[in-house]
């Protein structure tokens, strides 16, 4: 039992525990939980020192200062969203023990120290099964700092950082270090370094989240088994980026209108990334050292450069895509051809090909670039030649010679028309 409640605290006890107490009685160690009332003016943390394991505080709206330390599993609910205000220093709330909630607050102000990772909510080792539910985090450096934790549920929640700060000053939104079976749903992140940043964290899941006005959208470093799903970036310097992992799964999410790239796939292997929409970026794919994934269904509507592809990115299957109006396909930089669609094809809107037999694929391959595009991207002011005849001429020179064609992308059976029906909806999607 816990011990009794000055006049600031006043404990009521649960109708489902106090039946389960009399039900239980003369039995050793049956303990029954409290729920506590804290109002402004009352200190939190000492409700929370009164509290027993297992307890429920529940707080009234209102202003609270002062950083907030949790050591005992315990329920923290706002009601009316209170401020928890952590006055410029250190962490505003730090967890610090298994099967800790904490439901619709706002945590404000954290320090700034980027050394001692203050955050609006850290989690520190050992504090497993954390949830932190429907919070809006404001000008605080990190939002939630989660540190050796397993199956942490992050949902619904609002986060903003420092925004004054220049981006590199900033901490990231959501920081996963060696984690386990973390849930990171429907969160809302913007104006911090990396809105998600992950690293030596696997079975994951990130689900609905809008990452947007920040470096990266998510930053995934060394991390395996994780799922990308439903999720939005957009006017981030760069959308998704996937780095130094294995075993992922990138399906059905939206990047589009980021300054570089929408979707990154560097040093990956393993990996399935599916129906994914990347728009209005400066390039929509950079894969760079990527082997032994699969690129199914996707949109990849006006880009700069659709996807931009070296450093040995082979041995991958390309399937179903569709390139419409991407001011250049694929860049391609390696020294021999690399074959995608080789089963199914993709859909490339400058295919200048015919379907006589109308099976739905092109009776000539697609080849992505020549050696007129080989020599645009080494000179760069040979670009405004492009439309003049003797760049033309070179084009068809190098068609009918073959010792003067360059490697490229080549897609034996081009589909003629695209999967997306409703592309035209992403055009003009562009960084602002």
């Amino acid at each position: 039992m816990p011990p009794a409640p000055t006049s600031s605290y006043r404990p009521r006890y649960s109708l489902a525990a106090v039946t389960l107490a009399a039900m239980l009685a003369g039995h050793a160690g049956v303990v029954s939980s409290a729920e506590w009332q804290v109002k402004p003016g009352d200190s939190i943390q000492a409700a929370i020192q009164k509290a027993a394991a297992g307890d429920t505080l529940r707080v009234a709206r209102g202003h609270y200062p002062g950083n907030l330390r949790i050591d005992k599993p315990l329920r923290l609910i706002g009601e009316g969203r209170p401020t928890i205000d952590g006055l410029g220093k250190g962490d505003t709330l730090r967890v610090a023990a298994e099967d800790v909630s904490v439901d619709g607050f706002i945590l404000a102000d954290s320090g700034a120290d980027l050394g001692e990772q203050n955050a609006g909510i850290y989690i520190q080792p050992g504090s497993h099964r954390a949830r932190v539910s429907r919070c809006d985090f404001t000008y605080t450096l990190f939002g939630l700092w989660i540190e050796k934790a397993k199956d942490v549920v992050i949902e619904d929640n609002l986060i903003t950082g420092k925004r004054d700060l220049d981006s590199s000053q900033r901490g990231n939104g959501i920081q996963l270090y060696n984690t386990t079976g973390a849930r990171i749903l429907r969160n809302n992140i913007s104006f911090v370094r990396d809105a998600i940043y992950v690293d030596v964290s696997h079975d994951a899941i990130f689900r609905g989240n809008r990452m947007h006005h920040s470096r990266y959208g998510t930053h995934y470093m060394n991390s395996y088994r994780n799922l990308w799903e439903d999720n939005d970036t957009y006017y981030n310097r760069g959308g998704l980026a996937l780095m130094e992992v294995r075993d992922q799964v990138v399906r059905n999410n939206r990047a589009w209108g980021n300054s570089d790239h929408g979707i990154m796939l560097r040093t990956i292997q393993d990996a399935v990334v599916e129906n994914n929409i990347v728009a209005g970026n400066a390039r929509g794919f950079f894969i760079y050292d990527a082997e032994y994934n699969t690129l199914r269904g996707n949109l990849v509507v006006d880009n700069q450069v659709g996807m931009h592809v070296w450093a040995g990115s082979v041995r991958n299957v390309v399937e179903k895509n569709d390139f419409i109006s991407n001011r250049e396909q694929v860049k391609y930089v390696a020294s021999r051809d690399e074959k995608w669609g080789a089963e199914s094809g993709n859909h490339w809107s400058n295919y200048v090909g015919w379907d006589r037999n109308g099976d739905g694929h092109g009776d000539v391959p697609y080849e992505a670039n020549d050696m007129v595009d080989r020599l645009s991207w080494r000179h760069p002011m040979v670009k405004l030649l492009l439309a003049s005849p003797a760049i033309q001429t070179l084009r068809l020179i190098a068609q009918q010679f073959p010792l003067l064609r360059a490697p490229s992308i080549v897609d034996p059976k081009p589909r003629m028309r695209p999967e997306h029906s409703d592309w035209r909806n992403w055009l003009g999607k562009h960084y602002r």
